[in-house]
Parts: C-alpha cells; sequence; structure tokens
C-alpha cells in the first residue's frame, strides 16, 4: 500500500489518494478466484472442482477485480489513515480511480476530528456550594425506615380512620337505580388517599368492621360520564375489615433489627454520614459543572455536523434501551403514547448533543496539551475493574474495549481533575448560594458597552453533566461496483 496523496477539501475534510501494489492485488485476485471459484460451473467439472487455472481462463481475472479489491481496501485505508494522522469522525467515501494487473487506486474522502482550542483552563474561578446534614434529614430517612418495616395488623377495637385500609363492598344508587360502574366486593381503599370522590371516604371512616351504611355523595360537576355530572348518589356500603400500620418503636432493638448497628444514636450517625458522603457528590458535581463552562467559554473549534448526528444517536440508543429495560416499550409505543413523533424526538437531543461533544473534545485537547496519559499499571487495573463489573474474563474485556480508546477515555477522566485541581475554588454555604441567586444580576460595563462576567465566573448549566461520547469505530463505504474495463 502507498499513501501517495493527502488534500485537505474542506475546514474538517481530508481527501486520501492510496495505491495497492500489482503484488498485493495480485494476491488478492488469486484469493478471490480461489474463494469464488468453489461456486462456478466449469464445463467438464464438478462446482467447485475445477482447477484454478482453468477458473481463471474460464471467467478471465478481470472477473474478479471487485472482490479483490473488497477484500483489500479496507485494510490499505486504515494503513493510509494511521500513516496521515488523520482520526475520521464519519463514513468515509470511497472511490475506484483505476484498476488493473498493475493494481489499483482509490481515493478516501473523509471528515476528521477537528483542530481545537482552549484559550483558558488553568486557574479558572468557581463557587462550591457546601452542604451540612439537617437534623429534619436524618429524621426524615429514619421515618422511611419505620415505615418501611411497619406491620399490617387488622382492626377490631376502633372505628375506622384515615390512615387505615378498609375492605368494603359498595354499590351506587342515582333516583333508586344501580348506575354502571358503581359496584365494587372487597375492594380495598385507603382512606384518606383521595381515591374515590370527595366526601366517600369522610363517610366511611367513623364506622367499625362488620357495618353496613349508606354514604351520600355527589359527583363532581366535571366528571367525565355526562350522566353522572353533579348528581347527588347514595352508595349502599359494607366495611368487612379495618388494617391498620403499627409503626416500630424508634430504639435501639429498632437499630439492632434493621442494621449492623447496636444503637440508634449509631443508626443515625451512619444515616448522616451517607446523607453527607451524597450530598457532597453533588455538591462536586455541580461544581465540575461550573468548571466545564469556564472550559466552553474559551473553547473554540469548527465542529462538523456528524459528530452532534452521531452523538445525539447514541443518546437516543441509550434512552431506548432504557425505556425498554425499565418500562418494557418500544420506541415506537413510547412515542404513540407521547403524542410524539421521530423527527422532534431525535431533535430533542441536540443541545446535550453539541454540548457533550464540546465538551469531550476540549477535555481531550487539555490531555494532549498537558501530556496526560495513562501508566501500563493503569490500564491493567482499569481492565480488571471492568472484568469484575461485567463478570467477564479480562482478555475477553480486552477485546472489546481496545486500549487506545479506553486510554483516550481515563485521560479525559484526568483532564477534568487536572481542571479541577487547578481551579480557584471558593465555598460558600447553600444559604449564601440562594441568596446570591435572588439577588438582582449586575453587569460590568465600560464606556462602550455592556460586558458579561468573565468566563471563568459563569454560574453553573442547568442539567447534569451526561457521560463523555462513546467512541465510534470508523466506518468505511464498500465498493459495490468495479468496471473491469478500467485500466
Amino acid at each position: 500500500m502507498e499513501l501517495r496523496q493527502i488534500e485537505k477539501t474542506g475546514t474538517n475534510e481530508v481527501k486520501l489518494t492510496i495505491a495497492v501494489t500489482a503484488e498485493e492485488f495480485g494476491r488478492a485476485v488469486d484469493a478471490a478466484i480461489r474463494e469464488k471459484g468453489k461456486n462456478l460451473a466449469v464445463k467438464g467439472f464438478r462446482k467447485g472442482k475445477a482447477p484454478k487455472a482453468l477458473i481463471e481462463k474460464t471467467y478471465g481475472r478481470e472477473f474478479f477485480y471487485q472482490d479483490a479489491v473488497n477484500e483489500t481496501y479496507g485494510v490499505a485505508y486504515d494503513m493510509a489513515v494511521a500513516e496521515a494522522k488523520i482520526v475520521p469522525v464519519d463514513r468515509a467515501e470511497i472511490a475506484l480511480v483505476d484498476c488493473s494487473e498493475e493494481g489499483y487506486t482509490l481515493t478516501a474522502t473523509v471528515t476528521v476530528k477537528p483542530e481545537v482550542s482552549v484559550k483558558k483552563y488553568k486557574g479558572i474561578k468557581a463557587e462550591k456550594i457546601v452542604t451540612e446534614v439537617a437534623d429534619s434529614q436524618v429524621e426524615g430517612e429514619l421515618s422511611v425506615m419505620l415505615e418501611r418495616n411497619a406491620r399490617i395488623i387488622e382492626v377490631e377495637d376502633r372505628p375506622a380512620q384515615n390512615g387505615d385500609q378498609a375492605e368494603i363492598d359498595y354499590e351506587g344508587f342515582k333516583d333508586g337505580v344501580p348506575f354502571e360502574g358503581g359496584k365494587g366486593e372487597h375492594f380495598p381503599l385507603e382512606l384518606g388517599s383521595g381515591q374515590f370522590i370527595p366526601g366517600f371516604e369522610e363517610q366511611v371512616c367513623g364506622h367499625n368492621a362488620g357495618d353496613e351504611f349508606d354514604v351520600n355523595v355527589s359527583f363532581p360537576e366535571d366528571y367525565p360520564a355526562e350522566e353522572l355530572k353533579g348528581a347527588p348518589v347514595v352508595f349502599k356500603c359494607k366495611l368487612h375489615s379495618i388494617k391498620a400500620k403499627e409503626m416500630p418503636v424508634a430504639d435501639d432493638e429498632f437499630a439492632k433489627d434493621v442494621s449492623e448497628f447496636d444503637t440508634l444514636d449509631e443508626l443515625k450517625a451512619d444515616i448522616r454520614a451517607k446523607l453527607q458522603e451524597k450530598a457532597d457528590a453533588q455538591s462536586e458535581a455541580d461544581l465540575e459543572e461550573k468548571l466545564v463552562d469556564g472550559i466552553l467559554k474559551n473553547f473554540e473549534a469548527e465542529i462538523p455536523e456528524c459528530m452532534y448526528e452521531a452523538r445525539m444517536e447514541d443518546i437516543a440508543a441509550d434512552f431506548e434501551n432504557r425505556l425498554a429495560r425499565t418500562a418494557g416499550l418500544t420506541l415506537d409505543e413510547y412515542l404513540k403514547y407521547t403524542g410524539a413523533d421521530k423527527e422532534s424526538f431525535f431533535g430533542g437531543f441536540r443541545p446535550q448533543a453539541e454540548r457533550q461533544v464540546k465538551i469531550r473534545l476540549a477535555l481531550e485537547e487539555i490531555a494532549k496539551l498537558e501530556k496526560i496519559e495513562m501508566t501500563e499499571e493503569e490500564m491493567a487495573e482499569e481492565y480488571k475493574t471492568l472484568a469484575e463489573r461485567y463478570e467477564m474474563k479480562e482478555d475477553q474485556v480486552r477485546k472489546i474495549v481496545p486500549a487506545e480508546e479506553l486510554a483516550l477515555d481515563l485521560c479525559v477522566e484526568k483532564a477534568i481533575k487536572f481542571v479541577r485541581d487547578n481551579a480557584k475554588v471558593t465555598e460558600i454555604t447553600a444559604e449564601e448560594a440562594a441568596a446570591k441567586e435572588a439577588a438582582p444580576k449586575k453587569k460590568r460595563t465600560t464606556k462602550k458597552k455592556t460586558e458579561e462576567a468573565p468566563a471563568e465566573e459563569a454560574p453553573a448549566a442547568e442539567g447534569e453533566e451526561a457521560p463523555a461520547p462513546k467512541k465510534r469505530a470508523t466506518r468505511k463505504k464498500k465498493v459495490e461496483e468495479i468496471d473491469p474495463s478500467v485500466d
């Protein structure tokens, strides 16, 4: 293979002229004759039994050129890309220029990763909101634990009250006549839940198990059934049983039952520690968002459209997989239920995709500028971690996740850590942050115009930063047809 020419044909477009030698092409043609000849008929021989020389004489070598090109151009393209030191970000457009026994020449027009500039990424100023877990939050978590461990008991010594689970029969009558849909038997109704029309549940309260009684109510004026809108009705009811939650007592015995701790104080301390850890992680994530905003304020690149589209496809595919996994829905079913169309659904990912592509490019550039690299030990440890996470053997993971791609992902992670370590971070409380947010926004002015605050002081962007985009494999367009007469 010979890379004959590299021509820049656009801002992010390169045209490679690649030649495959007569020797390389000849071997490929011979291989194609042997392989394709297995299914070719030659007079006097059973299919696949004719000698190679006779197959070649019968059909001519040109007959096998297309197969030979398709078999070899991929390797030739990959070698040319490596020699040209470019990073394709989309399918290459392949065109055959000439083809003969002397070999063949092709061109590959490919969109490449853009040149990137990050003017400032050290010393970015940002505020980190620090939050201290309040006692009320600890008590709230403890209440959830108590609720989760409550027992459901049968109530026989008191009337029903809000919060109870009542099992009832009911039948509704309008003007003394039963109406459709107004009957139920052994129906479980949580009193106070608002599940039934206003006034119904309140009239169940106060009755004992075994009681039979009437409930007098009126349907709301906006009730869907036209014949029942605003109508006064009577429900004849029977209360079969009453069940209530029996909450456990928050004490040392409860702590022993639900945790590894011996005392309630130890359990509360653990709850506080976990809440604080979660709050600290959120605080750090918010800070990272602000630092990324600062980076992007100083980021410049002419990004090809195909990079945004590829990232949108990845995000949409991830969404579709989660939809199937968590809700058991296909994308078509989801779109039908939500009344959306595929174009608007896909387009909704555009802002997220643009931000993620820019972040990735910026962090890759920072890693390059700071000469951030991965050691063999770090790579080995990461492969080990991935193997444990997905319960696979390390050699299987290495085949699925190429070292070059994994190293780039890890360098990006190191790059954001580098930015964080070199940032000028000021810690403020949540109350101080709220006060600043409520205060009127001020702009710096000069004699000529109004200026926004410097990039490093930019506020946090809304939403959560998504993972960096997955690296996409370079896609090559197959040469579908070759004119054997070209020489």
